[in-house]
């Protein structure tokens, strides 16, 4: 059997441990009284044997209650002593005692024991004489006893610090993949819902302007058709982009997790407002820096947001103007509309999905977005995002 497997089995039974090595401790007194290895110069009585087995008995709760064990120890030595008992190997019992308080108890307790444990044999030297050998060597014997117990209390605290660093690194990092995974799929519920939510109201517009022109001008319902068409595929293609991300099987060029629209597809955006309705005008201040993609996608959802807002509570009818101004470090976005000539209600529950994805994305960039009924007929959404150079 290894010695790994002991300490394990001793790390899950440390009272039958204990028992196991009071049980040496006693063997070895007792083979030490036989008077084979010559320590022994009387003949023994039973007192001698009764000492020799009650002595370690202490020891099976040295790592429960060390001091406590240590203390009794002693006293029991002390009063075989004093009782005649001869046990020359007693001193084993009282070493391995205080190797527990030094093992299991900071070094404040361990000192003082030590100095327990040599006070008998100096006294003894004091009234028998100058044999100082043997004294030298006992408490020897006991620093070094007191200094592996409390190497071995230090390794075992420097080894649990360890363990528990690298505990709390493993949660850490489990954490952090929580968290990770919890904002990518906040991040692709909210493109999702942009995707959906613009495209669809495209389609319904254009499927109702279709319905209405369809008996008196087949040709141009048939046109419009083709362009609810186009708008489905067009949606069906940025589906499957972030479907691809959730399944792992997109194959991004390196920097870029998918293709995703930027200022560049503004103006497609906006022609595609016009085609199902809504007359669109676009106004550019300034030139955009040299920005990430991430900027260019902010925006383009913003004003993505705002229009598809227009287009399903303003209705096909409504106009509406889109202001981008850019600035060295920011860039200003305003959608406004006119209602279609009505007075537009704030936002209700059902509403807030939108506005909370234009919110989130605002936020990423040091921005606030002001969204709210105009005075008089009409929505605005004003909002300004802050890219450093």
């Amino acid at each position: 059997m290894s010695l790994s497997v002991l300490r394990s089995a001793a790390r899950r039974h440390p009272l039958l441990a204990d028992a196991g090595i009071a049980t040496l401790v006693a063997l070895a007194c007792a083979l030490v009284l036989t008077g084979r290895t010559g320590a022994t110069l009387e003949p023994t009585d039973a007192l001698d044997w009764i000492s020799v087995a009650v002595l370690p008995v202490p020891l099976i709760w040295r790592r429960r209650a060390p001091v406590l064990v240590f203390a009794a120890a002693t006293g029991l030595f002390i009063v075989s002593q004093m009782m005649g008992a001869q046990s020359p190997a007693a001193l084993a019992v009282t070493l391995t005692a205080l190797h527990a308080v030094a093992r299991y108890r900071p070094a404040r307790f361990a000192w003082p024991a030590a100095v327990i444990t040599v006070l008998p044999g100096f006294g003894n030297r004091i009234e028998d004489g100058p044999a100082w050998g043997a004294f030298a060597a006992v408490s020897a014997v006991t620093v070094a006893v007191v200094l592996v117990g409390v190497n071995q209390r230090t390794r075992t605290a420097y080894l649990m610090a360890l363990e528990d660093r690298a505990q709390r690194l493993e949660q850490d990092r489990d954490q952090r993949a929580r968290l990770a995974v919890a904002d990518e799929r906040a991040r692709v519920a909210r493109e999702m819902h942009d995707v959906v939510a613009h495209h669809l109201a495209v389609m319904v517009a254009l499927s109702d302007g279709a319905a209405v022109t369809a008996a008196s001008a087949p040709q141009r319902a048939a046109d419009v058709m083709g362009q609810v068409s186009a708008t489905g595929r067009q949606a069906l293609g940025e589906m499957r982009r972030l479907v691809g991300v959730l399944r792992g099987t997109a194959r991004p060029e390196p920097g870029i997790r998918v293709p995703q629209p930027g200022l560049g597809d503004i103006d497609a955006l906006v022609e595609r407002v016009k085609a199902a309705g809504v007359r669109v005008s676009l106004h550019r201040e300034g030139m955009p820096g040299e920005w990430g993609p991430g900027t260019g996608l902010a925006v383009y959802r913003i004003v993505q947001e705002a229009l598809t807002n227009t287009l399903k509570h303003a209705g096909p009818r409504a106009e509406a103007e889109v202001w981008l101004r850019y600035r060295p470090e920011s860039v200003e976005v305003t959608v406004v509309d006119d209602g279609a000539g009505r007075v537009a209600r704030p936002a209700g529950v059902r509403d807030r999905h939108g506005l909370a994805g234009m919110a989130e994305r605002a936020t990423a960039y040091g921005g606030r977005v002001e969204a709210g009924p105009r005075d008089g007929p009409g929505w605005r959404v004003h909002t300004s995002l802050e890219v450093p150079g």
